[in-house]
Formats: structure tokens, sequence, C-alpha cells
């Protein structure tokens, strides 16, 4: 048992080594009574590879050989910490669910991101005893191979405690800063589409203009937005679709730069109140699809003489990114005007890898090159990403952190951050994440207060993508990183080790070489799965798949129902 001494003891030891930070003379700690204001940007679909000083720093190429532009991202890194091994999931909606409470998604029962798809709540049908309420009842794509396993389900909205939650309550992050004024800009997708008591108001957000789905249209979009009646799901018992909220009206016509109009008003209003301290978060649209940029933009990218480095040659994927960074230029520029730039903490991440045009069934998105795979692989190209810190004067600047993390460290790092105890607020043994905040000063991590050492994803979903080993469809993944390696596992039968810390782009499969860690792994995952993620949210085996059909060379090994 921890004694009261070593307690106040290891209190003190984390805030000199977890809270010191730069200035021009020296490193000092900053005021127990310090609150920053807290600007989480997520972009979406945004590629490791799509920032051009990240690009630099996997292939040594100059920024000026590239066919993309993001000097304000960049800016961000040369300001600020950037990590080089950061996670998140392999889709959106789990990464947003992980963002918002700091847990691994599949425990949340996250474990894809959907269109619209029916649920026991907007179907008006009773919930099984233990499942959620919007619980989708079945999630498929259009695969049209024999297939030997059948889906999992997913939960489509985070618990916030509604009647027909049964008392399950997540807090989220906005709750969690409960002296802070926060807001909630851009694509929301954790809310049941469109499901009442699940949305950004209900989570300890203001909403300023959100919409609850996956994607959205760039021109025209408010007409989506805004309606309120229940055409997709008449059953939903509720008055009227909650699905989204334009806002105030901007003036703008692309829908990047109509939501950073709302955050630079929302930054204005705090500025000139300054009653408490702010946390914004912005969740932009940019990049998915439907892939629509603005023409100057497009046809400036068309005629670049740089297009195709890497494969990245599309003009209006290059059109949009360069919104998305102006986007976060004009912030930047707003926070200087106002004076609050030396008092707020911008961290920028994306929700998932890239579109990989290599893997994709029609060729759009991006080229995640060197790294393997992209969106809906858990190989790195999937969920390895961008993320980055910048705080003027109170951490360092133009460094990397090569320690990796995942978006599960977020939720506690902003508490940290705003000088809050995460574990005071939600239960020590809640939460899966760790707080990266002592990562931005001590980069290396020397002191080893960051000792989160294994990293769970879970995607148990046939998915139309191909996978980045054959040129078939994807079967379902679950993946384990520990220390240095990494193994994922295909419910299918096979195996992926990779030591990624020397193969990051995960060329040698070392699970016939090194079968014994390959073995350890397995049953430390496996292990990890029974005990967190409910069986609905598991494959199963397909009671009518003829193996006389199957396109794939090697046969299907279940071994995975003795962990049921």
């Amino acid at each position: 048992m921890t004694t009261p001494k070593a307690v106040i003891f290891t209190f003190f030891l984390c805030l000199f080594i977890g809270c010191q930070v730069k200035t021009k003379e020296k490193i000092v700690e900053p005021s127990t009574l310090d609150r920053p204001n807290v600007i989480f940007i997520l972009a979406d679909d945004y590629g490791i590879m799509d920032s051009q000083a990240y690009a630099e720093k996997f292939t040594g190429a100059k920024s000026s050989e590239m066919f993309y532009e993001t000097p304000n991202i960049d800016r961000l890194i040369r300001e600020g910490v950037a990590f080089s091994q950061a996670y998140s999931n392999q889709l959106c909606s789990p990464t947003r669910a992980s963002i918002l409470t700091g847990k691994y998604a599949g425990r949340l029962g996250f474990t894809t991101a959907m269109p619209p798809r029916e649920t026991y709540y907007n179907q008006n049908l009773p919930t099984p005893e233990g499942y959620f309420p919007n619980d989708v009842l079945v999630h498929s794509d259009n695969i049209f191979i024999e297939q030997a396993l059948l889906n999992g389900i997913s939960n489509s909205a985070v618990s916030s405690g509604t009647a027909i939650d049964n008392g399950k309550d997540e807090i989220s992050i906005a709750e969690a800063l409960k002296d802070y004024h926060s807001a909630f800009i851009g694509k929301w997708h954790v809310g049941g589409f469109g499901a009442k008591g699940y949305q950004p108001a209900d989570q300890g957000f203001e909403p300023l203009a959100w919409f609850d789905a996956g994607g959205s249209v760039y021109y025209d979009w408010k007409k989506d937005w805004d309606n309120k009646i229940k055409t997709r799901f008449p059953k939903m018992p509720q008055d009227q679709s909650e699905i989204g909220d334009s806002g105030e009206e901007t003036g703008e016509e692309y829908l990047t730069d109509d939501l950073t109009i709302q955050a630079l008003n929302f930054i204005d209003k705090r500025a000139k109140t300054k009653e408490k301290p702010f946390f914004l978060y912005f969740s932009h649209f940019a990049v998915h699809s439907p892939y629509q940029g603005q023409k100057d933009e497009i046809d400036y990218f068309e005629s670049k003489s740089t297009k195709g480095w890497n494969n990245q040659k599309d003009p209006t994927y290059a059109a949009m990114i360069k919104s998305m960074d102006n986007s976060v230029g004009q912030i930047l520029k707003k926070l200087e005007e106002t004076g609050l730039d030396r008092n707020t903490l911008i961290i920028f991440m994306s929700d998932n890898g890239g579109i990989d045009s290599k893997i994709t069934p029609n060729g759009d998105g991006t080229d995640n090159s060197p790294f393997l795979g992209g969106k809906a692989c858990l190989t790195e190209g999937g969920i390895r990403v961008p993320l980055i810190f910048r705080w003027p004067g109170k951490i360092k600047e133009g460094q990397w952190v090569d320690v990796p993390v995942d978006c599960t460290d977020i939720y506690p790092t902003i508490l940290e951050a705003a000088n809050y105890d995460a574990k005071a607020i939600v239960h020590e043994n809640v939460l899966d994440g760790q707080s990266i905040f002592p990562l931005l000063s001590d980069v290396e991590n020397i002191h080893k207060s960051y000792s989160k050492e294994t990293h769970y994803w879970h995607y148990p979903f046939n998915v139309i993508y191909n996978s980045p080993y054959e040129p078939f469809a994807l079967t379902p993944h679950s993946a384990i990183r520990d220390g240095d390696y990494k193994l994922i596992f295909d419910w299918y039968g096979r195996f992926y080790l990779y030591n990624i810390e020397t193969d990051p782009f995960e060329k040698n499969n070392l699970a016939t070489e090194m079968p014994k860690l390959k073995n350890t792994l397995f049953q430390k995952l496996m292990t990890w799965t029974s005990v967190n993620i409910e069986k609905r949210y598991w494959p199963k085996i397909n009671p009518d798949y003829n193996s006389n059909n199957e396109v794939r060379d090697e046969p299907f090994n279940d071994i995975f129902s003795q962990f049921k």
C-alpha cells in the first residue's frame, strides 16, 4: 500500500518533472493556478505524410519538392513539440470516442465508423440487457467474395447519462474541465446519427456549429445540418432529429472557411469576457470526402510542377489540405491579435490515417508511402498520425518526441495542462490514457514520466478497402503494440509481427522468425480483448462459409473461438 508520504513525494516529483516549461532564460514551473486556454484541432482522414514537416521527417525530402503545402501546420511544429509515433484508431468515430473519454474505443463499444445505420434506439426497439441503446443492428460493406467471418457490431453514441443509458454516463473531457467554457465546432459522429441526448450540448459543450455524421458536403451544407425532420429514422422516439446545427451566418460559401470564422468569432468573444478559460474543440470535416475544394486552389495545384511527388497528385485533395492549413494560420493570427497567444495551448491531431489511394476501390485519396496501408488498416499508415502541441513560452520549441503514444492520452494530457488531477475526476483504473504533458519538456522521456508501454486496437469488420497485403477486401483485425514490437492479428488466422522501432514501414514480418514473441503478444492481445471487448463486438464464423469458394491462397484458420 502506498503511504501518504510517498503520495506527497510522488506528487511533487511529478510536478517538478512533468510540469516544467521553457522560457528564454531557463526552465520554470508554472503556477498551480495557471489555467491555459486550450484549442484542440482535429483533422479528418489527414495522413501522416500529408504535412510537409512530417514528410521531411520520414523521407529527408525538402518541402520545396513536395506537392501538398502546409506552412501553418509546419509552424506549429517549429514553435512546439511534434510526436513521430502518435496513434489514433483506424477510423474516425472510435478515435473521437477515445478523445472524448480517455478510454480505448473498444471498451465503449466503438469498433468502427458508419454512415447512418439502424440502432435499437432509432428503430424504437427494446435494448437487450447489457447492450447500448445506440448499438447498431448490423453493419456491412458490399463485399462479393466468399467471407469466412461475419462482422461484429458497433456502438454509435457515447453514453451521456440519459434515462435509457441505464446508469452509464461517460465523463467527457468538457465535463471534466468543469471551470472551463467548452465549445464544439464541426464533425461530431459519436451521437447515434442524431439521437436525442447524445450531442455536443449533452456532453458539456456549447455547440457552435456541428453535424453528427461521418462526412459533409463542403458547399450548400446547411440544409442537411439544419434538417430536423426524421426522414431517415421516422421511428426515433423523439420529436425531431438532432443531427446538427449550422450555427451563426458567416457569409462563407466553403465549409472549412465557415467553421474557421465560427472559431475566430468564439475566440474574439472569449478574449473580451475573460471570466474563465476556454476549451475549443475544433473538429474539421477536412479532408474527408466528398473531395471538394475551392476553384482557385484547385487550379493552383493542377499546374504545380511538383504534382506527383510521393504519388500525391490529386489537386482537389491538395486544395482541401491548403484550406485547412489556412484555417490553422488564421487561428494563430487571431490569438496574437487578441493577446491570448501565450496563454493558449494548441493541439493538432488527425483522427486516423489518410485514405491511401493504393488500397481504395476507386483509387481516390492520398499516398501514405513509405508507411504501409491507410485508413481502415492497422498497419502504420492507417493509425500513425500527426500530433502537435504548441504553447509559446511554456513548452519546448522545435522538438520531436519519438515515444509511442495514443489518442486515449489526449484526455488526461489536457487535464494536466489545465492543472487538474485526472485521477480525482475519473477513477485511476478507468482511464486508459496517460498524460503526455511531461513529454513536452522531457522530450526523450529521460525521467520515464510517461510509462505506458502497451497500446491496443480492435476492428471486427470485413471492409471494402483492399488489404495492404493482398488484392482482396480487408478481414477483421486486432493489434497490440508492446514496446518496440507490434503484432497484427488477422482473425482469418494470420499474423504480422514487426519491430516498429527498426522497421517503421513494416517491410519485414517477423511472425515466423520469432514465434515465441508472436505467441506471447497474441495471448496478451486476446486476454485484453476477452476482458475489455464485449462478445457482440467480436467477429464470428460465417456458418454458410464455403471454403471451396475461397479466393485467398491460405485457408481460414479459426484460432480465436477458444477465447470465447
